[in-house]
């Protein structure tokens, strides 16, 4: 699609996920033909439905790979090989952490490490895999909220491209395919669950594309991703029965007063994002129990090292956004 295209929404209640299938599938075959294509799975439920959509339509004619650039949750690589591994679908575990951290080195402002994310992700990445491997394709699973909050200039989405003017097959060498385009997350939950995807994933609460970058206010760092990460743990682990539509910990750059054994501790403030919401486009706090709160609160600040204060967001979005940065 390009930025003189109108992309119009196919809304929940038009949505008959069996003709979706198969008509998606059906582009996607005549897009390809006989040659080969690549899919970059997230495990988040846009990507999962991507990739079982892409298995359905093309069969060994597309490759999977995770990207594991050290900036996702915990264990998460190897957790989502397995379960798709059970599904059918082998997934190819492709290291970049270094890559990643390189770019991302320095950089504090949000929109710079958005295009560092998507330089590193798209062509020094899968760029380069594109290149050994032949094919001329790669699925994403972009969809509809994704564009519609670049163009508003709400945040740049890693995985707006072609909206933006960019050629992706002179910038990268390749063509990007996108399935999901037209659906908002509810929709793409739908299909997901049509797919045959189990719930863990299908009603999976929403997780960015790039990562615990996302969660992390100022420079991002090894060091700071982990305790970002660690935090994540304790807050999903915590709000997973909350039946909120998200939920997150956010790491800030300052450091903040504290005590510890009597003493001053100088250390690190996360905030804790619990949000209602249908489709991301407006979102309010969830009303938590204060007893939940102060769980949260006592359990990462003993767990995670150097964690000295945790706040919890009460503003609405607008004016506030889901994810931090």
């Amino acid at each position: 699609m390009t930025p003189e295209e109108k992309l119009t929404e196919l809304k929940l209640d038009d949505l008959k996920t069996d003709v979706f299938i198969e008509e998606e599938g059906r582009r996607l075959k005549d897009a390809i033909g006989d040659g080969l294509a690549i899919n970059a799975l997230s495990g988040g439920v846009d990507s999962s439905a991507v990739t079982l959509l892409g298995h359905k339509a093309l069969g060994d004619n597309l490759k999977t790979y995770f990207v594991d650039h050290g900036l996702m949750r915990e264990g998460e690589p190897q957790h989502i090989q397995a379960l798709f591994k059970e599904l059918g679908v082998e997934v190819v575990l492709l290291p970049a952490r270094e890559q990643f951290f390189a770019a991302l080195q320095g950089l504090t402002d949000p929109e710079e490490k958005r295009e560092a994310i998507t330089q590193t992700f798209y062509k020094e990445v899968f760029g380069k895999l594109v290149k050994d491997s032949g094919a001329k394709h790669l699925l994403q699973g972009t969809i509809f909220t994704d564009v519609e909050e670049t163009i508003a200039g709400v945040k740049r989405q890693h995985n707006i491209l072609a909206q933006l003017g960019i050629d992706t097959e002179k910038a990268f060498g390749y063509k990007v395919l996108e399935p999901l385009i037209r659906l908002r997350k509810p929709a793409v939950r739908k299909v997901a669950e049509a797919l045959s995807l189990p719930e863990e994933i299908f009603n999976r609460p929403p997780f960015p594309g790039p990562a615990l970058v996302t969660r992390v206010i100022g420079e991002v760092t090894p060091e700071r991703i982990e305790t970002t990460r660690k935090a994540t743990a304790i807050v999903e682990e915590i709000l997973k029965d909350s039946g909120a539509f998200q939920y997150m910990a956010i790491l800030h750059s300052s450091k903040v007063t504290g005590m510890r054994d009597g003493k001053r501790d100088y250390g690190d403030q996360i905030e804790v994002r619990c949000w209602e919401s249908k489709d991301a486009v407006t979102g309010s706090p969830t009303d938590l129990p204060f007893n939940v709160l102060e769980k949260l609160a006592e359990r990462i600040t003993n767990e995670v090292p150097g964690v000295v204060s945790v706040t919890y967001n009460i503003t609405k979005k607008p004016p506030s956004t889901l994810e931090a940065i």
